[in-house]
């Protein structure tokens, strides 16, 4: 039997409006168009929004310093803070969050000093943090890696019958990898209890998302691994915080996993060795300005009498006082050790790196006392 494959009828799958509670102008969206969800109480969106307003002055900053020197690269999430505050915030202490190389501002909001989340870009360590301490993972560079890690971890989580749960966040070309495939498939067979939010900028650094997949929605994906998938405006972070609560409080429950696609934009370019003007349209920029999530939350509260002009300048403050900390951390040169080459490489110290180690401390002891007698030399010539 053969398929003629002229007489297939079209697809009418159009592609649906994402959930949110916010639109565009600040307003909050009718009761029947919420798709279920409730509105956050204003407590609640107040301390989104502060978190918000920190994060982007933190990120502007950092954006400076590197263009400066100061650091050797830093990619961006300029736009997408709604996204990456929401699912900390969703999140209990005890829980695990494993970002991508982009989500510094998480790591910020989780508690994560400056100092340390921008070590790795400076080139002092390739994790600045403790994991352990913050219930973060190392930033994964690497695409998808890290979503894995979420999954076992979940699952050890789950055997244990502790209540943790992971949150992994991906960006939308992270989802053509392998390794998130492996990483949907396995949670959902094993109901592991772990939180999958595709931040969905549109660009794969410079492949445009119709040139990654042809699928209508990236949360249509969640189908065809047997968990829900939600397709939410990633610039509303009321939305975006209901959805993900919801989620992780469900992978807490033993009601597995959940696939979450935030639709968001990638404001400044993928790093700042990237020109994106030679593969996006600046009116395609501007689209999206008029989306950005902080002025429409902004709206949303100063109308409905939640923040204050007073509130508004106290919050303002306190990101600049982190955007001159950030500065005065960055321009201090960072300590070098060069025996730190073989700290973290063995549980038990091989011999021959003991050896090799012992070796250049001697060299670097020798050093030091050449520069020593050089420089007492010279002061001593000076004083005659």
């Amino acid at each position: 039997m053969s398929l003629n494959v002229e007489h297939l009828p079209e697809s009418t799958l159009s592609v649906p409006q994402p959930l949110r509670l916010i639109d565009d102008a600040g307003r909050a969206v009718a009761p029947d168009e919420t798709g279920g969800l409730t509105l956050p109480d204003p407590a609640t969106l107040l301390s989104l929004y502060r978190r918000m307003v920190v994060a982007r002055r933190f990120d502007v900053q950092v954006t400076a310093l590197t263009r400066q020197g100061r650091l050797a690269t830093y990619p961006s999430a300029l736009g997408q803070e709604a996204c990456e505050i929401a699912a900390v915030a969703a999140l209990d202490s005890g829980d695990w969050l494993f970002p991508t190389y982009r989500d510094s501002i998480a790591l910020l909001t989780r508690g994560v000093k400056p100092e340390q989340i921008l070590a790795s870009f400076r080139g002092d360590w390739h994790s600045g943090y403790d994991a352990y301490e913050h219930k973060i993972a190392p930033q994964a560079t690497p695409l998808a890696t890290q979503a894995l890690h979420a999954v076992g971890l979940a699952t050890a989580a789950k055997l244990k019958r502790d209540s943790t749960v992971a949150l992994t966040l991906l960006g939308d070309g992270a989802t053509s990898e392998g390794d998130t495939h492996e990483a949907l498939n396995f949670a959902a067979v094993w109901q592991a209890p772990v939180v999958f939010l595709v931040q969905n900028n549109q660009f794969a650094i410079s492949v445009p998302l119709d040139k990654q997949m042809r699928c209508r929605t990236i949360a249509d994906k969640a189908i065809g691994y047997g968990m829900p998938g939600y397709y939410v405006d990633g610039n509303d972070v009321a939305a975006m915080y209901a959805v993900t609560s919801a989620a992780v409080q469900n992978a807490r429950a033993g009601q597995g996993p959940t696939l979450i696609e935030g639709l968001t934009y990638r404001m400044e370019a993928h790093t700042n060795s990237d020109d994106p003007s030679r593969y996006r349209d600046a009116g395609d920029l501007e689209i999206w300005r008029r989306r950005d999530p902080i002025a429409r939350l902004d709206t949303f509260l100063s109308e409905s009498g939640a923040l204050s002009d007073r509130e508004r300048a106290d919050i303002l403050l306190e990101a600049e006082d982190l955007a001159a900390s950030t500065r005065d951390c960055m321009t201090r040169t960072a300590p070098v050790d060069p025996l730190e080459l073989f700290d973290h490489l063995y549980a038990t110290p091989r011999t021959a790196l003991r050896e090799q180690r012992d070796f250049l401390a001697t060299e670097l002891a020798d050093y030091a006392d050449h520069a020593a007698h050089a420089a007492d030399a010279t002061q001593s010539g000076a004083t005659r």
